[in-house]
């Protein structure tokens, strides 16, 4: 701690990356961030986990021995114990993928989560593959909420089960989050989703983040996204098309696409404004983690990134 003692407010400030220095923010004393009139929000996110409940298998050829659900939660305890305002969020396709979902239907994975002390999630096209029934039989063990702002359930068995979004209260900052889900016709069997209607993504995202920064006073707006990194050539609404059509959203944790972001990338908005984007590949072999930092004056904010092996 004496290392850092020795900066007045302006050179930590300086130091730790408002003013693009380059101090690891998990190793400096949460109280020093305080004293610098700094409010710090560790963000950790993971997406496709695809009911990876254990490792890969030593015998896989790229991810061998990674993963698992046991080693998830001993690393994002390890975070909580050292950070003070820790959220953990899921971009959705929580289910398929492995027997523990044939078998159990979801309901190992939702508690599992809650275990985890999960904060938010989003739905993904494979949370359907039970059919909306079944996504709601284990809605009960799911000690956080499915954040679904541009699809419809008023007339299914899921009408009132899920929100639009979250605001969560870290100290004197206020974090906004809604979810977005992908297009499901043609993509999901009908018989799954039912009635539920799919909303344009632009448009909600503009109206939920609009809503979140400015009548709801969220310092930080984060987008929890099914949508799927990038289509090259296509004019499919991608997590790259959201960041750069859109206003207000400050993070955009994604899914579906399982991309592989060592960090996130960042785009600029319709203001010309910074947003980033980050997804964890997929299988829950990497737990996302983005610090924002934020000026209790000024509100500025600025960041720093990393990806997580979980090996």
């Amino acid at each position: 701690m004496e290392e850092f003692q020795k900066y007045n407010r302006k050179d930590f400030i300086k130091h730790i990356g408002l003013a693009g220095g380059a101090l690891a923010l998990s190793s400096i004393p949460s109280d020093l961030f305080a004293d610098a009139g700094l409010t710090k929000i560790t963000i950790l996110h993971t997406n496709d986990t695809h009911s990876r409940i254990d490792p890969f298998p030593a015998s896989d050829p790229k991810f061998g021995g990674m993963g698992g659900v046991a080693k998830r939660m001993k690393l994002i305890n390890k975070i909580r114990s050292e950070e003070k305002n820790v959220i953990l969020l899921d971009s959705g396709d929580i289910f398929q993928g492995t027997p523990y979902f044939n078998y159990y239907g979801g309901e190992l994975e939702i508690k599992l989560m809650s275990a985890m002390k999960y904060d938010a999630a989003t739905m993904g096209n494979h949370d359907f593959d039970a059919g909306i029934d079944g996504f709601a039989k284990q809605l009960p063990h799911a000690t956080f909420p499915f954040l679904c702002s541009n699809y419809d359930f008023s007339n299914t068995i899921l009408a009132g089960k899920t929100q639009s979004y979250k605001i969560i209260q870290k100290e004197n900052i206020r974090i906004g989050i809604f979810g977005l889900g992908i297009e499901l016709q043609g993509l999901v069997d009908e018989k799954c989703y039912g009635k539920t209607i799919y909303k344009n993504p632009l448009d909600t995202a503009n109206l939920m983040a609009k809503n979140l920064k400015e009548n709801e006073k969220c310092n930080i707006v984060i987008c929890l996204s099914h949508l799927g990194y990038r289509y090259d050539g296509s004019k499919k609404v991608s997590d790259a098309v959201l960041a750069e059509q859109s206003d207000n959203i400050d993070l955009i944790l994604g899914g579906h696409t399982h991309t592989f972001l060592d960090e996130p990338v960042a785009f600029k908005n319709l203001s010309g404004k910074k947003v980033l984007v980050a997804q964890t590949g997929f299988g829950g072999i990497r737990l996302g983690r983005i610090d924002f930092l934020i000026e209790k004056k000024s509100g500025k904010i600025s960041n720093k990134n990393s990806t997580v092996k979980i090996s």
